[in-house]
């Protein structure tokens, strides 16, 4: 039986990200991975915090993202769980994530990893950090909606 979630093609995601970062936007990359890795990110064993990605001799890779050991092999055939990870784009999309990733204050960081069909993919964004107090401004916005929404049911209720 399938495990119930909101999308069950999502196996990992970077909340983190969304919190430390304003994304301006997103592009979907395919992961090159080994036998071992794609078995550990099928088990949902991936996390995304404090990854990020880089533009180097025209790829893209994917640096400190961590895919856990697969548990039913042994030793001998694990792979490194932080390797750097080549990520699968178009050249024409490699070329303008560089040009965005030069200017100052961006960056990209994964966002999700999903499947798509029997592929892995990356969401990754173009992402500029926040301040402090744009962080408190969400988390302010957040919890008076929380609120107008626990009134509004509470309201129903009577």
């Amino acid at each position: 039986m399938a495990s119930k979630q909101a999308n069950p093609g999502i196996v990992a995601e970077n909340r983190k990200a969304r919190h430390d970062y304003l994304i301006e936007e997103s592009v979907e990359a395919g992961i090159v991975l080994t036998g071992s890795e794609i078995k550990s990110v099928r088990a949902g064993r991936v996390n995304l915090r404090g990854s990020f990605a880089r533009v180097f001799n025209e790829e893209v890779y994917l640096y400190e993202a961590h895919i856990s050991p697969y548990e039913q092999s042994g030793t001998y055939f694990n792979h490194n769980p932080t390797r750097p990870r080549k990520l699968l784009l178009h050249r024409r999309e490699i070329s303008r994530l560089d040009g965005l990733a030069r200017q100052k204050g961006l960056t990209l960081v994964p966002l999700r990893i999903y499947f798509k069909g029997r592929r892995a993919k990356l969401e990754l964004g173009v992402a500029r950090g926040k301040k402090n107090y744009d962080k408190r401004e969400d988390i302010a916005k957040r919890d008076a909606q929380r609120d107008i929404e626990r009134a509004m049911k509470s309201r129903n209720r009577e």
